[in-house]
């Protein structure tokens, strides 16, 4: 193990790179950590080399990307230590440090801080409907990771199927790059903008958000695409490879021929490394998922650990953002670099613009709830943790031989033990439970998360540097 370090932040995205920004510049030895090969997360992932590459990139991408590139560069300014390529497998903390055990270069490594920031973001919910596994079926976020880090644009119609906010934008970010966009097919429908209309006079202060989306709705409209509401029973069709999609609208069923289906369902917190490090946990009724526990400085449930970022919450980039600089406030104030009086007045503005995008968060969970089509998982033979193929039939016959829950799953079907360690199927898996014994999901629970978080190789383990 090295040095102590004031504050370690896990996840290079806006809120780690606002946070390990801000505390350096307090004058705490900082170190961030990222697994990415460049700063930016997902959301500006890339965002350094489409900067080099040429400008017309950004009218691609959008616009707001360009913010990455100025927290990318304040980060490169800054006295906080960078440290790409790593993969971080375990973390730990008591009342006063923690540690981060992380993999660089084939060597394991443990960092101690005096405090922790995780910053690891959101994640795709798993969209598993029947022929998901096939080739040609991606999600959303994947089509944007080839597009951002490598300028890929797919051939042949595509599909894009599911709900959220991020099912527009793909759609815009491919037809501006020249992809032939077949058609959109949200599960949103009358009944989800009748309870969302309740929670828009709240959402005024973010009206810009709604008047962006609105925006993205008509640029695919006026492109000619496709864009269906209120469809249900997704499944992509095709026997080797994905050929299409079946759907479902006012009782009558459809088909519409492809060769990339992108399939979204919303984005939920990454709580994989909370949860692992034991961190209170709340569940989110609307959007039916966990989320760490945390008050208004990105304090946790464990002294020395703060979550900033979507992996608190998902209130999108911009609010990411001002969520990392709060929670260096914060710790600046703890580890006696600030005083109580100075880290209040400094966060006036930053309180007051999150305000902003917290107003809109209601007005957008009630707008594009999760589909309880694809919480259902009706269809037996569809996989639900593809690490092990384990379908949703296994998962409820198991319920029925005496599995209460999903750690008592694993017993009996391996589901969640894969390489992903249940990252994609843990909430999946607990619905099913769930719903098999017609209990709520926030008594059925999650799983029981243990290190490693990442896969990590009995070599890289034996190189450990021993302590002195």
């Amino acid at each position: 193990m090295k040095q102590t370090l004031d504050v370690v932040v896990v996840g290079a995205g806006p809120a780690g790179l606002a946070a390990a920004t801000a505390v350096s510049r307090l004058g705490l030895s900082t170190l961030l950590i990222d697994e990415q090969p460049a700063p930016g997360g997902q959301i500006y992932r890339g965002v350094e080399a489409v900067r080099q590459r040429r400008p017309a990139d950004l009218d691609v991408i959008g616009r707001d990307y360009a913010r990455g590139a100025q927290l990318a560069a304040r980060l490169r300014a800054s006295r906080a230590a960078y440290l790409a390529g790593a993969a971080v497998w375990r973390l730990d903390a008591d009342e006063e440090t923690a540690t981060v055990s992380y993999v660089l270069e084939g060597r394991s490594d443990t960092m101690a801080a005096r405090h922790l920031v995780v910053a690891t973001g959101a994640m795709e919910r798993p969209v598993p409907v029947p022929g998901w596994t096939l080739p040609g079926v991606m999600t959303a976020g994947a089509a944007q990771i080839a597009l951002k880090s490598a300028g890929l644009v797919p051939n042949g119609r595509v599909v894009l199927a599911g709900a959220g906010p991020l099912l527009y934008l793909a759609a815009v970010q491919l037809l501006a790059a020249g992809a032939e966009v077949a058609a959109v097919l949200e599960t949103t429908g009358r009944a989800d903008h009748v309870r969302a209309a309740a929670a828009l006079p709240r959402a005024l202060p973010g009206f810009d958000y709604l008047m962006k989306g609105l925006s993205l709705r008509r640029r695919i409209r006026r492109a000619g695409v496709a864009l269906r509401s209120a469809v249900r029973e997704l499944a992509v069709l095709g026997d080797e490879r994905a050929a299409g999609i079946r759907f479902t609208v006012d009782g009558k069923t459809e088909e519409i021929a492809a060769d990339l289906v992108l399939l979204h369902d919303g984005v939920v917190p990454n709580a994989q490394a909370t949860r692992q490090l034991g961190c209170r946990h709340l569940w989110h009724a609307q959007q039916r998922c966990w989320q760490p526990e945390v008050d208004g400085w990105g304090r946790s449930s464990l002294p020395p650990v703060s979550v900033v970022g979507d992996g608190a919450g998902i209130l999108g980039a911009a609010a990411a953002e001002l969520t990392g600089a709060l929670a260096a406030l914060d710790i600046g104030h703890r580890l006696g670099r600030l005083s109580l009086s100075e880290r209040d007045r400094r966060a006036l503005g930053l309180r007051a613009r999150l305000a902003r995008h917290r107003a809109f968060r209601g007005f957008l969970d009630r707008l594009h709830p999760p589909s309880g089509d694809i919480l259902a998982v009706s269809d037996d033979g569809t996989v639900v943790c593809r690490c092990e193929e384990v379908t949703a039939g296994e998962i409820r016959h198991c319920v029925g031989l005496g599995a209460m829950g999903p750690n008592q799953l694993k017993a009996f079907t391996r589901a969640g033990m894969g390489p992903c360690q249940g990252r994609l199927c843990g909430l999946t898996v607990a619905e099913i439970v769930a719903a098999a014994r017609d209990r709520p999901v926030e008594e059925i629970g999650y799983w029981r998360v243990r290190p490693p978080i990442k896969p990590v190789t009995i070599g890289e383990l034996a190189a450990i540097e021993p302590e002195r």
